[in-house]
């Protein structure tokens, strides 16, 4: 099996060793998105919630690069500095996510990089 490293200019740039994405075996594996605008690789600053939409618009971005769309995700990480930020979270994530939301586990952490509130990381199913 061969894997494909994917790269787009629609979502931030890795901060470090990893890739945005790997293409592998019928699979997208994306990296944790935090809520770094692209083009400036700034953080979105602000609510929970403001952080959240824009970690997804980065995921939705490495999707959109490939083709796909949050349909075609089949299981997602949610990082939260907060538990207390859950239901938050949820009504940005739903939005992203309105039908046949994807598994899911949501797990608090002590610290994301770059100090944000959340991070977010996916698997898509590729077309």
């Amino acid at each position: 099996m061969s894997k494909e490293i994917i790269s787009t200019t629609d979502a931030p740039a890795a901060i470090g060793p990893y890739s945005q994405a790997v293409k592998a075996g019928g699979f997208l594996f994306i990296s944790g998105q935090i809520p770094l605008y692209p083009a400036t690789m700034q953080t979105a600053q602000g609510c929970v919630a403001c952080q959240a939409e824009q970690a997804l618009k980065n995921l939705c971005g490495i999707l959109a690069s490939q083709g796909l769309t949050t349909a075609d995700v089949v299981k997602t990480t949610v990082f939260i500095k907060n538990m207390d930020d859950f239901a938050k979270i949820n009504e940005v994530y739903a939005q992203f996510f309105p039908k046949d939301a994807p598994a899911r586990s949501c797990v608090e952490v002590a610290r994301l990089p770059k100090d944000v509130l959340v991070e977010i990381e996916a698997i898509a199913l590729c077309r």
